[in-house]
């Protein structure tokens, strides 16, 4: 009987092979909660997830290797960046599906990733993270609380790691092979090298408060040598018939996204911390760099000597502030400097605690049904350590209306190109943005002296 139902399918009809899995140890499950906590958590967004599987679907048949299995994940954070674990998890980041302008070009950055893991660069870099962390010790001892060692590691694991020059011009060669063998353009990884830098020369520009740590540029160093490398590469594929740039389908996929920060999960500007969703804002002292992650807000100043954490805790309405910060959840509290404060009409209690090394000032506030946490650290204590601390709590006030309003995500739109427009009146219409025609070019692909075309479709961003 069974022999009947196999001849009963057509010799055409190849049957789907079941995708292969990733495996999941626990290091792998403990890396990716952490890559999660660094950037923001997973993007959600269903049309842009099946763009980017199916994407990867095909370079996986492509390449040498279509036993190994892949999963991405699409990041909800604003920085340009990619990578992968050794077990063939990949991630990107809604900021580098921004900058990218065709399905050729996302292509050339996936195909890297599987060639990093491909090539076992990928265990290496685990290694070599293994030995970073070392580098955390300065916020472990500021609690018995995991999630700041967590948050420290996430930060020195994905800013340390890095590829060496040899790697990623190995990771480049594979990749651009695996892309022109799935039918894209071959020279999709030049082109977007080519955006990264010119997007990372911005931001340097700018000299942000944002760590370039953050970026792709860090992790996977962009050159000129390497833009040089990918265009050798290209040619030796010469691209056959077909090869895709894919670019309609890519930019209704991106169309909406989210660019920049998102402000639904709180954020950061300057020294100044917003939460519209909840409600609130504070802001951090003179020379802090504030970093939001997704379990708190993070900030350090410079020189590294002064630090502070803030994040929401959950307190039972019925257990006082001061009983609270005395509860046991931080080692070396002093019961007796604790107090019960007023900070701007809400309910609050601080104490000081000591480590080995940190001294501690930690402050509990109650805001509406929630309780949120300050904890200063630092090496000395002074006058201005402990004014920092007092200012920074004394800043936490609910935000206006107005102040909630204004504070919407900024989005890539894309909009097809009129007679009479022009890279600068186009440049005009972007919201939010620092040197907007330069971003507009970087963000379209387009040389430093090329025009629009009518007919185009381009992208801004607008809020």
């Amino acid at each position: 009987m069974a022999r009947f139902q196999t001849a009963a399918v057509p010799a055409t009809v190849a049957m789907p092979k079941p995708k292969p899995a990733v495996a999941q140890t626990p290091a792998t499950e403990k890396e990716h909660e952490r890559i999660l906590a660094s950037y923001g958590g997973t993007y959600d967004d269903p049309r842009l997830e099946s763009l980017v599987s199916k994407t990867v679907d095909r370079l996986v048949a492509a390449s040498d290797r279509p036993d190994q299995g892949y999963k991405v994940t699409i990041l909800n954070s604003g920085a340009v960046n990619a990578f992968a674990l050794p077990n063939g998890q990949l991630y990107v980041t809604r900021g580098l599906l921004a900058l990218a302008s065709d399905t050729s070009e996302l292509s050339s950055v996936l195909s890297h990733e599987m060639a990093h893991v491909l090539s076992k660069h990928a265990a290496m870099r685990e290694d070599q993270a293994r030995q970073a962390a070392i580098v955390t010790r300065v916020v472990t001892d500021m609690s018995n609380d995991p999630d700041i060692t967590a948050l420290a590691l996430a930060k020195t694991k994905l800013t340390m790691a890095s590829f060496s020059r040899k790697q990623e011009l190995e990771a480049d060669g594979i990749g651009v092979g695996i892309s022109a063998k799935a039918h894209f353009d071959p020279y999709g990884a030049a082109r977007f090298l080519s955006a990264m830098e010119r997007n990372a020369e911005l931001k340097a520009g700018k000299n942000s408060l944002d760590p370039r740590a953050q970026d792709f540029t860090s992790s996977h160093p962009a050159t000129p040598e390497r833009v040089q490398n990918a265009q050798t590469i290209a040619r030796q594929y010469t691209a056959p018939e077909g090869a895709e740039r894919d670019r309609e389908t890519y930019l209704a996929a991106i169309d909406n996204l989210v660019y920049g920060e998102d402000p639904s999960e709180g954020f950061v500007r300057g020294r100044r911390f917003l939460h519209p969703k909840l409600g609130f804002t504070f802001q951090a002292p003179d020379n802090f760099t504030l970093d939001n992650t997704a379990q708190a807000v993070i900030g350090v100043r410079e020189g590294g000597a002064q630090a502070m954490r803030f994040d929401v805790v959950r307190v039972p309405a019925e257990q006082s502030l001061g009983d609270y910060l005395n509860s046991g959840w931080m080692e070396g509290v002093e019961k007796a400097s604790t107090e019960d404060i007023t900070i701007n009409g809400f309910p609050a209690a601080s104490a000081t605690a000591r480590g080995d090394q940190w001294q501690f000032k930690v402050y509990a506030l109650r805001f509406g049904s929630d309780v949120y946490r300050f904890i200063f650290a630092t090496r000395q204590k002074s006058t201005e350590s402990e004014r920092n601390a007092r200012e920074t709590v004394n800043s936490f006030r609910r935000l206006t209306l107005d102040e909630i309003q204004a504070a919407r995500p900024l989005r890539i739109k894309v909009i097809t190109v009129q007679p009479g427009d022009t890279v600068e009146s186009l440049s005009h219409r972007m919201a939010g943005v620092d040197h907007p025609a330069e971003r507009f070019r970087v963000l379209n692909g387009l040389e430093r002296t090329a025009q629009v075309k009518v007919r185009d479709r381009v992208k801004i961003v607008a809020d």
